[in-house]
């Protein structure tokens, strides 16, 4: 199966040289076991998830989990082989890996139609590309929202890993606070940031739900850190937070994004 890129010179530029703008070469890089990374516009987070990607040391393969934003589709849902066409090259879909991940999860289908216009998994792959352009891809998108399915695809994807011989990188792909003004936001957003650098999933997914955070991508951001804990993961840390309104002067109604990486 082959997905075309839909978002290419809206959400985020075609070129190399374009895509340089939003990264920082200079950065020192440190190895990292999962990231968690916005997926607005890069006009809006692409400063934030570009700064994680420069510090980062690259993998062969990525498993970017992200929300459902559609409604189409498994709720639960694996492309699971094939390519992605993006500006800068074709991407191959690690179906090797994606299979194994499969055999571990009771709730992963393979499913092309949640991927098919959906852009948080698109919005990543120029970033990862620009450090690795053989790069194989394993994209999982999530409309369910209970624990039990994040822990189900936590597993799944970290006894996989322990399965490879080569390396690989968990993504999260997620916004924080959705249209709320800046100081509201930035408050919410504080709570479940704190949750996650202290890698507590569970904690994270309570805060999130008590509180009422609008954060699209909580289920993949507590499927990541329980599968990074089970890979060993010891700390997080925070790179850089934003919000839109940092950008748009607009402080009524901000989305926040946080770039997160998990050693």
């Amino acid at each position: 199966m082959i997905r075309n890129a839909l978002f290419a010179g809206t959400w985020y530029p075609k070129t190399k040289t374009e895509i340089e703008e939003y990264l920082d070469l200079k950065t020192q890089k440190t190895d990292a076991i999962s990231c968690i990374c916005p997926h607005a516009g890069w006009m809006y987070s692409g400063k934030v998830a570009g700064k994680v990607y420069s510090g980062i040391n690259t993998a062969e393969t990525y498993i970017i989990i992200g929300p459902n934003h559609t409604g189409n589709g498994a709720p639960a849902s694996i492309f699971s082989e094939g390519a992605w066409k993006m500006p800068l090259g074709d991407v191959e879909i690690d179906s090797a890996l994606s299979k194994s991940i499969m055999q571990f999860s009771e709730f992963l289908k393979t499913d092309t139609q949640a991927h098919m216009r959906e852009h948080c998994i698109e919005v990543q792959i120029p970033f990862i590309q620009y450090f690795n352009p053989k790069v194989k891809i394993v994209p999982i998108v999530l409309m369910s929202d209970e624990f039990e399915v994040a822990q189900d695809i936590a597993n799944a994807v970290a006894e996989s890993i322990k399965k490879t011989n080569y390396k690989t990188m968990i993504i999260a792909s997620t916004d924080m606070t959705h249209y709320e003004p800046q100081q509201y936001a930035k408050k919410m957003d504080s709570l479940a940031i704190d949750k996650i650098l202290q890698l507590d999933a569970a904690g994270l997914y309570s805060t999130v739900k008590q509180n009422g955070i609008s954060m699209c991508g909580i289920l993949p951001a507590t499927a990541v850190i329980i599968a990074s804990k089970k890979l060993g993961a010891k700390s997080a840390r925070l790179i850089q937070y934003s919000t839109s309104g940092d950008v748009s002067g607009d402080m009524d109604a901000v989305v926040g994004y946080a770039g997160i990486a998990v050693k």
